[in-house]
């Protein structure tokens, strides 16, 4: 028997998984063209759906096993996540091999900072 506090967890983590997965994508995919969305093309958004999946997935697990709701550190968890997992999934289009993961991290956790503080309280 399901209780509505077993839901409500089930739809928080699937809630939370799309915002990480979405943030990270998004950051990925513009970190990626460099800021032109003009050149964007199919290829760009495969690599950023596979980061934005991978990073989303492994920041999820990680906050609901911390069990914490700090937006400060699910920032952090997201922009690790995403500079692991983009690192991962492709060679850097700029810079030092390094360079990219990293300005994709720092977009992504200030991207999730953002949409976490635009947010009423009782949802983050």
């Amino acid at each position: 028997m399901k209780t509505k506090r077993n839901r409500r967890s089930a739809t928080d983590f699937a809630r939370n998984l799309v915002k990480n997965m979405t943030e990270s994508a998004a950051a990925c995919l513009v970190t990626m063209v460099q800021g032109n969305v003009l050149a964007l093309g199919v290829g760009h958004w495969v690599v950023a759906c596979q980061t934005g999946v991978f990073a989303g997935i492994l920041t999820t697990i990680a906050l609901y096993i911390h069990g914490g709701k700090n937006r400060w550190v699910a920032a952090a968890s997201l922009g690790l996540a995403t500079a692991m997992v983009d690192y991962a999934v492709h060679p850097t289009h700029f810079g030092p091999e390094i360079a990219e993961p990293i300005v994709t991290a720092i977009a992504a956790a200030a991207l999730s900072l953002l949409v976490s503080s635009r947010r009423p309280a009782e949802l983050n």
